[in-house]
């Protein structure tokens, strides 16, 4: 209920020195909305004419919250007196860390103080609204803000509400996990939806600061969680003070299994319901020394309430599937060695297999974060519960939701924005220039002739321009993608290896060489591929494929020599009869097959610059390389070089054996070569 409205007068005009008609030129007679610790009205502030929100403390609040957190803390002593409660949670602890919480809250001065802080640290979302705040308007009982119009979030009817959900989560994740000021009280009053459809949060009075150790330690639970692997579960439990530390915790993982088993059933880490997980997990609490400690006590508060709203608008949401874009982000950006470490088990997992399936899995959810963040768009990239090529489920889609339109969002910016679909003579010029410029191999007698009267690409349906490029080699170029690109390198210069020795094995079988013929010096320098090598290959093609949407182009156009990416890695298709396709060897020169006019790559019909889809493609992916072509420079040098310092151990490994015979029998003081794991070149001669 409201107090009266000249008591709440009478507190402004004491707490600021003034009276009321000297500060507002209007106030409202009457709240707008009352809450348990103080009521609003509608202003109007006298010096510049701007519209407030005026926030007045209830009389006697600070005493009587003081009494019952004193009463509430007696029984809490009581409590400790018994072993098996006292073990699984120290209530007094657990009060004083929300009681100072409390008094915070009854703070408007630290309030103001901190929206000012969260509104700066929240400027990297600009769907998120967070309302001006005045500190000379100001006091410890009255808190002048900004008035923003809007709705309440839970109530509202509108069809981008799922998408705002989405938001909140990026938002309050981005605090929790990166800036480390968490918004501990995001209940249905304080989040709205403006009427141009933006995400409003308000009320900052109860926050908390999570550590670096603790960040860090969430994210690493999410990665084990995702990997199933429940014995480092149980590790993180114990980094998060969950489980004091020197517990064995080998009896309790069996019972992690089993709960997070039946939480992963539905569809993953992606599908869990987090209530009710945090609910079989409080069951656990009774068998084993679990504490909630104080902290995670308000993050669950918080989470707990966005999941609560979504599910109202979406039975399936499921807020691990909404997080894992903004842990994706983390993980691929980071430069700490904790959150590397986490990329590296996230990738390769304990068999120290690239698995590039989950690295396209987790540049398709930075793709999400991205459209989430920019756009506003919870549901970008994913129609049916699939995105890209991953079943997601359906939890995070709300019916009504829009959907972002790509062709326009990855088309570069300022002077090398493209506006539109290029026309057929620009793409033909473009394919040309491109090709020379990447050193392609010229068309020979008998291979397909360049057809440039085909139809208009920019006849092309969004999507299908859209295929040229994705969000995610923008991001692998940028600035952002230092850390994934130093990631990778390794992998990378591996594939490029064994393309270039296979490359080379087939040029030399194209002349003639073959058995007795090919000299020793050849044979040391391009072994023959290994299982390894061929998976290491499948697996950089697949990523290409993914980057450069090749799989858009359709089965048609592959059937016809497209080949997708791998059309783009076969610069050797001159020297393959007509009609081959590009399934033979492939190289690392990007663009050579793809304007080299031959069968392998063009055979049949679909030869030389090739279809409309194709050059829109190619279109689309020009303004990325403009922009990026420094980064790309210099990535394309360290590969260089790495592939560089391969072949030069090669090539001494050869000669020292030439020269002192055997391998196995090379005398003390031959030149010794050796690959660092890093995969730099070591010689000791």
């Amino acid at each position: 209920p409201t107090f009266p409205s000249d008591i709440a007068m009478a507190t402004i005009e004491k707490e600021l020195g003034r009276p009321v008609d000297e500060i507002f030129s209007h106030i409202d007679a009457e709240p707008v909305a009352a809450a348990s610790l103080g009521q609003v009205y509608k202003a109007t502030l006298r010096d510049s004419g701007d519209t407030v929100a005026v926030k007045v403390q209830r009389p006697f609040v600070l005493e009587t919250v003081s009494l019952d957190l004193h009463l509430v803390r007696e029984m809490g002593y009581l409590i400790r007196k018994v072993d098996f409660l006292a073990q699984r949670l120290d209530v007094v602890e657990l009060l004083d860390e929300f009681a100072s919480r409390f008094y915070q809250e009854l703070d408007y001065v630290l309030e103001c103080e901190n929206g000012v802080r969260i509104a700066e640290e929240m400027r990297v979302l600009p769907m998120v609204v967070i309302p001006k705040n005045y500190p000379a308007y100001t006091s410890r009982r009255v808190h002048v803000a900004e008035w923003i119009d809007g709705e309440k979030l839970s109530q509202s009817t509108a069809d981008d509400v799922g998408a705002l959900v989405n938001l909140g989560v990026i938002t309050y994740l981005t605090q929790l996990l990166d800036t480390g000021f968490f918004h501990a009280d995001p209940h249905p009053g304080n989040m709205l939806r403006t009427p141009d459809g933006k995400l409003v949060i308000l009320d900052f009075g109860l926050m908390t600061e999570i550590t670096d150790d603790q960040k860090y330690g969430m994210i690493e639970a999410v990665v084990h969680l995702i990997n199933r692997d429940y014995s480092e579960i149980g590790d993180d439990f114990v980094n998060l003070d969950f489980i004091p530390r020197g517990t064995d915790t080998s009896p309790i993982v069996p019972a992690l299994a089993r709960v997070f088993d039946a939480a992963l059933a539905g569809g993953g880490a992606k599908s869990i319901n987090f209530q009710e997980l945090a609910a079989d997990l409080a069951e656990i609490t009774f068998q084993f020394p679990f504490r909630i400690p104080p902290y995670f006590a308000l993050v669950i508060r918080a989470i707990g309430v966005l999941e609560g709203i979504a599910l109202v608008g979406n039975p399936e949401f499921a807020i691990v599937d909404e997080a894992y874009p903004y842990i994706s982000r983390r993980l691929l950006t980071d430069k700490s060695p904790r959150m590397r470490d986490a990329l590296k088990y996230m990738v390769y997992g304990k068999t120290g297999v690239l698995d590039v399936d989950r690295i396209i899995d987790l540049l398709q959810a930075l793709e999400k974060f991205v459209a989430v963040k920019d756009y506003g768009d919870g549901s970008a990239f994913k129609v049916d519960g699939v995105r890209g090529s991953t079943n997601l489920g359906l939890g995070g889609d709300f019916v009504g939701t829009n959907k972002v339109d790509t062709s326009n969002a990855v088309r570069g910016t300022g002077a090398n924005a493209v506006g539109a679909a290029p026309s057929a003579e620009e793409a033909a010029a473009l394919a040309s220039s491109l090709a020379a410029a990447t050193g392609a191999i010229p068309t020979t007698p008998g291979s397909t002739v360049v057809d440039t009267t085909i139809d208009d690409p920019s006849s092309l349906s969004s999507a299908e321009v859209a295929g040229g490029v994705r969000e995610a080699l923008r991001f692998i170029f940028s600035e952002d993608g230092e850390v994934f690109r130093d990631f990778l390198l390794d992998d990378i210069v591996s594939g490029a290896d064994a393309l270039s020795r296979d490359a080379a094995r087939t040029l030399a079988l194209s002349v003639g060489l073959n058995g007795g013929l090919v000299p020793g010096a050849f044979r040391a320098l391009a072994p023959k591929l290994t299982d390894q090598d061929r998976l290491v290959v499948d697996n950089i093609q697949k990523l290409l494929n993914f980057l450069l949407n090749a799989d858009s182009l359709g089965s048609e156009e592959a059937a016809n020599g497209a080949g997708g990416a791998t059309g783009l890695l076969d610069p050797l298709a001159a020297f393959r009869p007509a009609g081959s396709g590009s399934g033979g060897a492939r190289s690392a020169n990007l663009f050579g097959g793809a304007f080299g006019g031959a069968g392998g790559v063009g055979g049949g019909s679909g030869g030389g610059v090739g279809s409309a889809q194709q050059q829109a493609a190619l279109a689309e992916l020009a303004p990325v390389i403009r922009e990026f072509a420094p980064s790309m420079r210099d990535f394309g040098r360290l590969i260089v070089g790495r592939l560089a310092e391969k072949l030069a151990a090669r090539l001494v490994r050869y000669t020292a054996t030439e020269v002192f015979g055997a391998r196995d029998t090379v005398p003390k003081g031959a030149p010794q070569v050796t690959q660092q794991a890093d995969g730099r070149l070591a010689a000791n001669f």
